[in-house]
C-alpha cells in the first residue's frame, strides 16, 4: 500500500543550519517572520509547523555562541499569534517536562488547541545540563533516568489533565450563562508529582492534543513507542532511517499500539537546483557558509576540550588525544559523543578515507539528512524513504528566516502531488485529521 507523506516545517535558529550571512536572512523575532513560514507550509498542506526551544544562550569557552540565537519570542506566545494567521496548518512547540510544571504546559497546549480549533501539539523533551539549570528556580539537573522518570511521569499527569473535563461537561444557559456541570476533579500522586484541583479549561478539540517526542537514546526511544504521537529524529542515512524506523515501530506492541499509532519523521535539510549538479553545487556553498572557520574549531573542541585555536582549519586534525577528564568548552548544547576518545578515533578514520581538513570533516560529520537535486530528484528521494520504511515523513530545516520554504512548497510539493504520495487538501479541521 502506497504511504501517504508527511511534511513539517521547522522554523530555522535554534541549530547550526541557518545561514545568518545570507542576503536573505531576516529577523528571529519580528512576528512576520513567523507569519511567512506559517502561511508558506499552509500553503504547501503541510501537516505542522515545528518550534524548537532554547532555554539559555548556549555559550563556547565563556563567550556567547556567535550562531545562537538571542531575542527567540517565547513558543507559546508565538503559537497562539499563529492561530490567528492560519486555518489548517498544525502548531507544534517543544516545552522541557525537566524545568516546567505539568500544571502550566497542560494549560499553555491546552489552550493553544481551543484558540487554533484542534491544531495544537506539544514537542516534549528533557533538559540536560545544570548550565540550563541555573535560569530555574530548582538550578542543577537530573540524571539521565531520572529526566525520563520525570518526563514519563510529567506527560501522563498532563494527559490526566486534558482527560479531566468528561464530555458534555460545559453547559450553555442563554439565562444562566455558561457553566461546568461536574467538572472532572483531579488527583494525582505519583513520584515526582503529587497535585489535586480541577483544571480550568474543558476538553479541546482534540481531546488530546498531539504529542511529539524528540529522543535518539534507547530510553527516548522506549518513551516515544509508550506515549507519543510522533517521534523527532536524526538519521541521515537510508538504512539508519531502517533501522531506526523498525527499532521503534516493533516496540509499539509492548504498550498495545498499532503500527501506524506513531509516525517517525527525522529532520531533513534540501537545496534545489535546475540540474543536480548545480543542487550539488549551491548545497556545498551553502554548508561552507554554515560552518565557517571559527565555528569548525568550535566544533572540534567540544570532542577534544582542549583549546584548539592555534590550528589551521584547512589543515589535519589535531595529533594531540581529546581530554575525556576536562571540562566541557561548550554549554547548553547537548553533547551526543559519551567515549570522545573513540569519536575522535572515528574522525580520524573518516578525515584520513576521504582525505578531509579540520573543516571539512566537521561538515562531514554535521550534515544532516540532506536532499539535493531538482525538484523531481528530491521528491523521488523522499518518497523512496517513506515507501521503504525509512520515515514516515521529514521535518524540514530550511537554511534561510523566513523564505527558506518557499522554493520547496513552489517546485517539489507539486511533485509529491503528482505522485499521489502528498494530499492536494487538508482533510478535517484538526491536526490529528492530517496526520492519522
Amino acid at each position: 500500500m502506497t504511504k501517504q507523506i508527511k511534511l513539517a516545517a521547522h522554523f530555522p535558529g535554534v541549530n547550526n543550519t541557518t545561514v545568518w550571512s545570507d542576503p536573505a536572512s531576516g529577523s528571529q523575532i519580528d512576528f512576520a517572520s513567523f507569519e511567512h513560514l506559517a502561511r508558506t507550509a499552509e500553503r504547501g498542506k503541510f501537516d505542522f509547523l515545528f518550534l524548537a526551544e532554547g532555554l539559555r544562550l548556549r555559550e563556547h569557552a565563556g563567550k556567547i555562541l556567535d550562531s545562537d540565537v538571542v531575542g527567540r519570542p517565547n513558543t507559546t506566545t508565538v503559537l497562539a499569534a499563529l492561530s490567528a494567521v492560519t486555518t489548517h496548518l498544525g502548531l507544534a512547540g517543544t516545552l522541557s517536562s525537566t524545568f516546567n510544571e505539568p500544571y502550566e504546559v497542560a494549560r499553555q497546549v491546552a489552550s493553544i488547541d481551543h484558540l487554533s480549533g484542534g491544531r495544537a501539539a506539544w514537542n516534549v523533551v528533557t533538559s540536560p545540563d545544570a548550565f540550563t539549570g541555573q535560569n530555574f528556580r530548582r538550578g542543577g539537573f537530573l540524571k539521565r533516568e531520572d529526566r525520563y522518570a520525570r518526563a514519563e511521569e510529567f506527560l501522563a499527569t498532563v494527559r490526566e489533565l486534558w482527560d479531566s473535563w468528561p464530555p458534555g461537561t460545559l453547559v450553555g444557559d442563554k439565562e444562566n450563562g455558561v457553566f461546568a456541570r461536574d467538572p472532572g476533579h483531579f488527583v494525582h500522586n505519583g513520584p515526582q508529582f503529587g497535585i489535586h484541583g480541577e483544571f480550568t479549561l474543558p476538553r479541546t478539540p482534540q481531546g488530546q492534543p498531539v504529542v511529539i517526542q524528540a529522543g535518539d537514546s534507547d530510553e527516548g526511544r522506549e518513551f516515544a513507542a509508550k506515549a507519543a504521537d510522533v517521534i523527532f529524529s536524526r538519521h541521515g542515512t537510508l538504512e539508519d532511517g531502517q533501522a531506526f524506523f523498525h527499532d521503534v515501530k516493533r516496540r509499539l506492541a509492548t504498550y498495545g499500539r498499532e503500527y501506524g499509532e506513531l509516525l517517525i519523521m527525522p529532520a531533513a535539510t534540501f537545496v534545489l537546483g535546475d540540474t543536480d549538479a548545480e543542487a550539488e553545487e549551491h548545497a556545498r556553498e551553502i554548508r561552507l557558509q554554515q560552518v565557517r572557520p571559527a565555528t569548525a574549531i568550535q566544533f572540534l573542541e567540544q570532542v577534544w576540550s582542549r583549546d584548539l585555536s592555534d590550528y589551521d582549519v584547512d589543515g589535519p586534525l589535531p595529533e594531540v588525544d581529546p581530554d575525556p577528564d576536562a571540562e566541557p568548552l561548550t554549554w547548553g548544547r547537548v553533547r551526543h559523543e559519551k567515549d570522545l576518545l573513540e569519536t575522535a578515533r572515528k574522525w580520524r578514520a573518516i578525515a584520513e578515507e576521504k582525505k578531509l581538513s579540520i573543516r571539512e570533516l566537521v561538515i562531514e560529520v554535521t550534515a544532516r539528512q540532506q536532499f539535493v537535486g531538482t525538484p523531481s530528484t528530491v521528491a523521488a528521494t523522499i518518497n523512496e524513504y517513506v515507501q521503504s520504511d525509512a520515515a514516515d515523513g521529514f521535518v524540514l530545516v530550511p537554511h534561510l528566516t523566513p523564505t527558506g520554504l518557499d522554493e520547496f512548497v513552489e517546485k517539489v510539493v507539486p511533485h509529491l502531488q503528482e505522485r499521489g504520495v502528498f494530499r492536494t487538501e487538508y482533510a478535517g479541521p484538526t491536526l490529528r485529521d492530517q496526520l492519522f
